[in-house]
């Protein structure tokens, strides 16, 4: 469900807020004082994601006063990647601004996101968090993991950004991949920058992080970098993957033979061997091949939907 009358603006804030009656108010009040005199016209989608507090009374009472703020209601939780789709879906703007209404980042900094896209000069523009929060050991792991499997040049990737509508499209429907927008883009050539952020404590209600996301996040960390380097030719994966477990088959049943009948010596454990690896050499090759046929598909998709998004969303002159 949403409210709210569509009209033409260049920046759309997308608001995920799951439980966040009380810091509503003051997010959406602030909106207004920081961006009624900016440079460029706006709106907040704000995506009640589940919430099981007063958030929905609270944000149908801010819409009656508030001419740039609609509402998307998800009647379950379903995550922030999932609200950031939604709220994109809805948005009518052509750059998006990712900012959570826990009022840890105030609304007063978002031209200051949204400027280097408005110039030109980015793509994408990621918040580098300034001051202490409580997971700042957590995140500056993820940082510089992200930084060394992926070659990103930015510091901070997990915070707000600002990005253009089409960065959007670049990213798989995915939970929880909202985390890896910006090596995703990266990897599709869109330009990267950033800029300072001051990052504040919690004014009301509680983090929704907690330790069980870490493992989560790791192995979405593996599994995007194994998208991003061999999505498109897995071949190159599971091939040498099997080969190489071929050919160690090939050289453990030449030794196997020559002890067989050169020296009289029956080894079974080598015969095992043997077995193991030429059986696990050819399964990777057929998952390889299986593989191109996923890989083929997929881009026959994305071609379609980029086709279907350049005729919903034309490009400008």
């Amino acid at each position: 469900m949403s409210t709210g009358v569509q009209v033409a603006v260049d920046v759309s804030v997308l608001v995920p807020a799951k439980d966040e009656a009380d810091n509503l108010p003051m997010f959406v009040e602030q909106c207004a004082a920081a961006l009624n005199t900016a440079d460029f016209s706006f709106e907040v989608v704000v995506v009640d994601d589940g919430s099981r507090d007063q958030s929905a009374t609270v944000l149908r009472a801010l819409a009656s006063q508030h001419p740039f703020l609609r509402i998307i209601t998800h009647r379950r939780q379903c995550g922030i990647a999932d609200a950031l789709r939604s709220a994109g879906n809805a948005a009518v703007g052509e750059i998006f601004v990712f900012y959570p209404a826990d009022l840890q980042y105030r609304p007063e900094d978002i031209p200051t996101l949204v400027d280097p896209i408005l110039k030109g000069e980015a793509d994408i523009v990621t918040g580098t968090k300034q001051g202490p929060y409580e997971k700042a050991f957590v995140s500056g792991v993820y940082n510089r993991l992200c930084r060394w499997l992926f070659g990103v040049p930015v510091a901070d990737l997990n915070s707000v950004k600002a990005y253009r509508r089409d960065v959007m499209r670049t990213v798989p429907l995915r939970p929880n991949w909202h985390r890896y927008m910006v090596v995703i883009a990266a990897a599709d050539g869109y330009r990267l920058t950033s800029r300072p952020i001051p990052l504040y404590p919690r004014m009301a209600g509680a983090s929704k992080f907690d330790w069980t996301r870490i493992p989560v996040g790791v192995f979405d960390l593996l599994s995007v970098w194994f998208q991003l380097r061999f999505g498109r030719k897995p071949m190159i994966f599971f091939g040498i993957a099997g080969g190489a477990l071929f050919l160690i088959g090939l050289l453990a049943g030449i030794v196997a033979l020559v002890l067989r009948f050169g020296y009289g010596i029956g080894f079974r454990p080598l015969l095992n061997l043997v077995e193991t690896m030429v059986i696990s050499g050819i399964a990777l090759f057929g998952f390889g091949f299986l593989g191109e046929l996923i890989a083929g598909f997929r881009e026959d998709n994305r071609e379609m939907a980029r086709q279907i998004n350049m005729w919903r969303h034309p490009p400008h002159d």
